[in-house]
């Protein structure tokens, strides 16, 4: 349990890094940071399944098919979603809509996959839900006032970035639970090796969009610095450090906890891809955290400490 949970804190630092991106290359649309990223993960890939060309070997058709579909909704749909709702809205109002995720997966899982993983008693499960959506709400409170503070903030824009967000949601609902689902039925094979395979899958994926991307840009907008933007270099170095440590040592780790932790708990501990998303914020705003925030955080982690307590029972 505490080795998931660790593994899963892991997770959450590297996805973090994610929400920087978008904010720091705010001039790059997202559609080529989605196509960007996976591309350098699907490169990454490339050596590192040379490693795991054993295990690799094992994986049959129906399971490329499954990193496939993993690839594309929990990749670069999710990614495109997040990116384009983190440009419309800034950085902590994104993050906490996507710090709704512990609470939709876990309730999702506990319904679907209560005869695999055993039922979480909702009873003692829901304090745990109630302390995160409370620290949700809070940090939520905080950014709103924050906006209207702000006599230059379009609020259609943060509604239109909020609508987004909620697709992003919805995209990583599905990913966690299908992916649990592999791998709590191949417990026998390499979380290393399956992230390698995502990596993999993603590249014909990735490369397809870059380039229908950089066509599209040559009709729409000629003047636009195609293929690596206007600022290549800032541009190259972030798709390569997130491809490595978001996309490939991220989903490793998420793999690693995936394999040990109900799926219900395992989405809980998503949490701390949002703890270290608004950290990264603030530090990209050069602001501290206000009161409020920082009490939506205590209420999120005395959350996720009160889920580690509860232990799954066996359906009937």
């Amino acid at each position: 349990m505490w080795i998931g949970t660790l593994f899963a804190l892991a997770a959450g630092l590297m996805w973090g890094l994610v929400f920087v991106g978008p904010l720091w290359l705010h001039d790059y649309p997202a559609v080529l940071l989605s196509f960007g990223r996976y591309l350098a993960f699907g490169l990454i890939a490339l050596p590192l399944a040379w490693l795991d060309r054993t295990e690799l070997r094992r994986l049959r058709r129906a399971d490329w098919l499954e990193a496939a579909k993993l690839s594309l909704v929990g990749n670069i749909v999710y990614y495109l979603f997040l990116a384009s709702a983190l440009q419309r809205s800034g950085g902590p109002l994104p993050t906490m809509i996507i710090g709704t995720l512990p609470v939709v997966i876990a309730v999702v899982s506990n319904r679907r996959n209560a005869r695999r993983d055993g039922l979480l008693p909702w009873r003692r499960l829901a304090p745990s839900l109630v302390l995160i959506g409370a620290g949700l709400a809070l940090v939520n409170r905080a950014e709103l006032a924050h906006l209207r503070a702000d006599p230059a903030a379009d609020l259609g824009r943060y509604a239109l970035g909020a609508m987004l967000a909620l697709g992003a949601v919805a995209a990583w609902t599905w990913y966690p639970v299908r992916n649990a689902d592999w791998l709590r039925s191949h417990a026998d094979r390499s979380p290393r090796a399956w992230a390698t395979a995502q990596g993999l899958a993603t590249l014909p994926l990735a490369a397809l969009g870059y380039a229908l991307t950089w066509l599209g840009f040559g009709v729409a907008q000629p003047d636009w610095p195609m293929p690596l933007g206007p600022r290549p270099l800032p541009f190259v170095g972030a798709m390569l450090a997130i491809g490595l440590l978001a996309s490939w040592l991220g989903t490793l780790c998420w793999n690693e906890a995936s394999q040990r932790l109900p799926t219900a708990l395992a989405g809980q501990l998503i949490v701390f891809e949002t703890l270290s998303a608004l950290a990264y914020a603030y530090a990209l705003r050069q602001q501290f955290p206000p009161a409020a925030t920082l009490a939506g955080v205590g209420l999120l982690a005395a959350g996720v400490v009160w889920a580690l307590r509860v232990r799954p029972v066996l359906a009937h």
